[in-house]
């Protein structure tokens, strides 16, 4: 099948909806899953795109992952609501987890939504977009029961705490918003299984192997005893990270990691959302023109080298999604040989851009 080749998203779209619908999934959960995962890839989160694929119909089949599911509001305080995902589709519950959220600020001016028990969230930066495209400020904590455990805590030697995302948002009249989406570890683990399907190394400082050794090999993560993945910044990163387990895991009542855990043998995300409505604390005009402030100020920082630029967060994933919406998504042979064998398990075709 060669190396890399460029897919379009309308067609990697059309493919994998039509293989998430044939394992079970109605024609508007596999729409919501195929755009989700198509959208990570577009912006450049190739981690948690459709390399996941194979994955999620694997844990379909074996009565982990759960289709047609919905968040279930179990808890209605008003302005806090505590959701359930029933083990659903995280795309899924995400998204109508965050339609609660935003018609709760509406509301309320504020809310905090948790979610437990769900299924992969997916890229959680996509969580922020929705509330921003309300009109909502928001920040986001999030982690697994047990079944992600994958980082070593700072000064630590093997897996203890997950890999923990945290994101936000906020809407800028005029522009795209800006969104904040990172992993409190030095990396996600799918950017681990992306190396290794292409055959590259890890830089320096993001792996340990089994033996608590500094290492840029992918297969070592996944070796026996198994490696770990270091939190980003020490003890900083470590320590974002430890609260996420509090704020999304004990707090929301899925869990903190632990392989104690009932849910622990299976992939389970929670998470904490929190969203305000600017014109409940104001003047709505007055929060427009300091964030444009704010952004004109930090911008106009000179660069540190020569043709360089300040970024704000958010930005290099437009500009990737601008790239890819027109030249294609790239995707390795082995990603590739992956999504085909998912298809040919369901009937599925792959287009005929995927190759021999």
């Amino acid at each position: 099948m060669g190396k890399e080749v460029a897919i379009s998203s309308a067609s990697l779209r059309r493919y994998i909806a039509e293989i998430v619908g044939a394992s079970g999934s109605n024609d508007e959960e596999a729409a919501i899953v195929a755009d989700h995962l198509v959208e990570a890839n577009l912006v450049g989160h190739d981690s948690h795109g459709v390399i996941r694929v194979a994955k999620y119909l694997e844990w379909v089949a074996d009565g982990l992952l759960v289709v047609n599911r919905h968040a279930q509001i179990v808890k209605d305080h008003g302005a806090l609501v505590v959701v359930d995902g029933g083990f659903g589709y995280g795309q899924v519950i995400g998204k109508e987890a965050m339609e609660i959220a935003a018609e709760r600020v509406r509301r309320c001016g504020m809310a905090a939504v948790a979610i437990r028990n769900s299924g992969h969230l997916g890229r959680i930066g996509a969580w922020p977009e929705q509330l921003a495209a309300a009109g909502f400020v928001s920040v986001h904590y999030v982690n697994t029961s047990g079944f992600g455990i994958l980082v070593a805590p700072h000064g630590g030697s093997d897996r203890r705490l997950s890999a923990n995302p945290i994101a936000a948002g906020v809407p800028v009249a005029g522009r795209a918003p800006v969104v904040l989406d990172i992993a409190t570890s030095s990396t996600a683990e799918g950017k681990i299984q992306v190396a290794r399907n292409k055959g590259d190394s890890i830089p320096q400082g993001y792996l340990i192997d089994g033996k608590g050794r500094p290492t840029i090999e992918p297969a070592t993560f996944y070796a026996d005893p198994p490696g770990a993945i270091l939190p980003f910044g020490g003890y900083k990163g470590s320590g974002l990270s430890f609260f996420c387990e509090v704020l999304a895991g004990s707090l929301t009542g899925g869990g903190s990691s632990h392989p104690s855990n009932p849910t622990a043998k299976r992939l389970v995300n929670n998470m904490l959302s929190l969203a305000f409505a600017p014109a409940a604390f104001g003047d709505s005009s007055a929060f427009v023109a300091d964030i444009r402030r704010l952004i004109t100020w930090i911008k106009a920082s000179p660069p540190a080298t020569r043709g360089g630029e300040v970024l704000l967060p958010g930005e290099l994933e437009l500009r990737t999604r601008e790239n890819r919406q027109g030249s294609g998504i790239l995707l390795d042979a082995e990603t590739r040989r992956q999504l085909v064998n998912a298809g040919m398990c369901y009937g599925v075709s792959a287009p005929p851009e995927f190759g021999g």
